[in-house]
């Protein structure tokens, strides 16, 4: 259970597959923990409760609401806590650039509850709200500026790369058609858009019709994939030995990301097969915890259901890394 200061609100961010990664992670008193995906902190007040006082914690985040979050759990926490506002795809690189060590490291990857469940934030294809999708409102380009700037031919990329969308050429081409007579603003003006593109039975098929379109769009704008590229070498590199990784993905793209690096590092020698020795001295750098991800359980998906997809893969650095 997360401590009482730290419960969710409605609005607020529930962890997802928490007392997973709490035992994947093996958070000891003393240790250096990094959550590069702080959000509302769901899953950071559990790991700095098993610091028990002693040791450091790092919250990564670059939405700048997630302050709001931190200053809480930082008045409830007895450990040596810091924010660093950022992507996280930039700052774990920078950490391990500047010879930052730590023994446990969390990415949570996706959208979080406190930024679908906000209307403004423009994330969900059930409200009517601004078409923006940013993580950073900071940041210059939004789901409006892609919608309405780019070609036909790059939507329909990014819908069928991104989201895996079967129908990305019939959608953009109405996306392209509509915007000539007025530029989008909304998330219900794409939604409508969406529907009348696609064929009728697809309408009522599994899921949302815009589901899929719209996962595109904010992988798109935030640069979702190239931060998680960017970020898992950097934090094996940030591991000590004996350290572990843990990450909860919730669509293939990013699984197949995190399982390739895994198996990657996984290997041994690297040797051609019909080498009779090897002659690389290559090791493995990390081990699985198990084959397969780790999913919700019955109860975790009857109390939030929004966990469904969620899928936990979770490595040890080995001892023979030293580097």
């Amino acid at each position: 259970m997360l401590p009482n200061v730290l419960q969710p609100t409605e609005a607020d961010h529930v962890p997802v597959l928490a007392e997973e990664v709490r035992a994947g992670l093996a958070v000891r008193p003393g240790e250096s923990v990094i959550d590069a995906t702080f959000g509302a902190g769901g899953h950071a007040a559990l790991l700095a409760a098993d610091l028990r006082g002693q040791g450091k914690l790092t919250a990564i985040d670059r939405d700048p609401t997630a302050r709001t979050y931190f200053e809480r759990l930082e008045k409830h926490v007895a450990v040596n806590a810091r924010l660093l506002r950022g992507d996280f795809g930039v700052v774990l690189p920078q950490l391990a650039a500047n010879g930052v060590r730590a023994d446990a490291i969390l990415l949570d990857l996706g959208v979080s509850s406190m930024q679908l469940d906000r209307p403004e934030r423009g994330f969900s294809y059930a409200v009517d709200a601004p078409l923006d999708m940013r993580m950073d409102p900071t940041q210059e380009e939004s789901a409006r500026d892609l919608v309405n700037t780019w070609s036909e031919r790059d939507l329909a990329t990014i819908f069928r790369r991104y989201g895996e969308e079967r129908y990305a050429k019939q959608i953009a081409r109405a996306i392209v058609r509509r915007r000539r007579e007025q530029p989008f603003e909304r998330t219900g003006e794409l939604v409508d858009t969406i529907r009348a593109a696609i064929p009728a039975p697809a309408r009522f098929g599994e899921g949302h019709p815009a589901k899929r379109v719209f996962q595109a769009l904010r992988i798109a704008v935030n640069g979702e994939l190239d931060a998680l590229e960017a970020a898992l070498p950097a934090a094996l590199e940030m591991l000590r030995p004996g350290g572990r990784l843990a990450v909860i993905s919730f669509h293939s793209l990013e699984d197949r990301i995190v399982k390739r690096f895994l198996r990657d590092r996984e290997r041994g020698c690297v040797c051609p097969p019909d080498f009779p020795v090897c002659i690389c001295g290559h090791e493995p750098e990390l081990r699985a915890l198990q084959r397969r991800p780790v999913r919700p359980s019955g109860p975790e998906l009857a109390a939030n259901p929004r966990s469904a997809s969620a899928r936990l893969r979770v490595a040890v650095k080995t001892e023979a890394e030293t580097a």
